[in-house]
């Protein structure tokens, strides 16, 4: 069973940090739109997590998604961590974009992702909030250390279920493999671009289970520059010493000339369908439960 993502929230951290500018608005379309065109010439429906802000501020974006017959996830209101918010500033922030999504999806929305997978086990009780607040399907937990987030004991391979203080999710895991003893990443985001096209279809191919992750900004072949101390430490509210900015820099820009072309090959050669799909075929009562 294989899975594919996306992560919409590129126009609202435009709005918010970088100006507005028009120009980077038309590049975020256009790259929506290619990747629109793509799932639907493979028949492939895909799961995008969309920020609450994006349907206040931009909701033709969710608009186009929906109008392809995809699912509209929910990635928070306003792309802030999890691990920076109190269960009160959590509950606040799902509910607002759940609100906001549904006003303009047309649906309900009862799958979530956490921005930076920034639920682990000293905030585990972010699935009670989100089961509270309707959240059915989570594809939060990212079971290796990751910067910003990370659930490092997390054992589970495969969709489960997750459960808090007597609240139950369906879990969908990001998916590792094993590298000189470590788990790593490899089916999204940065590692995806980093790791061999080979490699990544081979481990895919070979699994019962795989979840594939994009961003916009995935996609985007013109090189970021380097955040400037001010700009790091307000985006990330943590200190914007010259390494953290570094490898910052580094994981934004590697790879990204040649990952469209890459996500082509995939679901040209692998089958992928929406969290809605995969929830749909599970036998939930057969999977294992994991308390937290």
């Amino acid at each position: 069973m294989n899975l594919i993502s996306f992560d919409i929230e590129e126009w609202f951290i435009e709005k918010k940090f970088n100006g507005a500018r028009q120009d980077k608005y038309v590049q975020y379309d256009a790259i929506l739109s290619r990747i629109l065109d793509l799932l639907e010439e493979k028949e492939c429906k895909a799961t995008f997590f969309c920020l609450g802000k994006i349907a206040c501020d931009f909701p033709y974006v969710i608009k186009r998604i929906a109008e392809r017959g995809h699912e509209v996830g929910c990635h928070s209101n306003k792309h802030l961590w999890l691990t920076k918010m109190t269960p009160k500033e959590l509950r606040k922030d799902t509910k607002e974009a759940i609100m906001s999504l549904e006003d303009v999806y047309g649906q309900k929305v009862v799958s979530y992702r956490a921005p930076a997978f920034s639920i682990g086990q000293q905030n585990a009780w972010a699935i009670e909030v989100l089961a509270e607040c309707g959240i059915e399907r989570d594809a939060s937990i990212f079971p290796a250390v990751r910067d910003f987030g990370g659930f490092s004991v997390f054992k589970e391979k495969t969709p489960c279920l997750v459960e808090f203080n007597g609240c139950t999710l369906k879990e969908f895991p990001i998916c590792t493999m094993q590298i000189f003893g470590k788990e790593i990443a490899y089916s999204g985001g940065g590692y995806f671009r980093l790791f061999p096209y080979s490699l990544v279809k081979k481990t895919i191919q070979t699994s019962l289970y795989a979840m594939c992750y994009f961003h916009i900004e995935d996609f985007i072949d013109t090189p970021k520059k380097m955040m400037s101390k001010e700009e790091y430490e307000i985006y990330f509210k943590e200190h914007g010493y010259f390494i953290n900015r570094l490898k910052r820099y580094v994981k934004s820009n590697i790879g990204t000339g040649d990952c469209f072309n890459k996500m082509n090959h995939l679901v040209s050669e692998c089958s992928f369908i929406s969290l809605a799909s995969a929830d749909r075929q599970i036998s939930w009562d057969l999977v294992n439960k994991v308390i937290i």
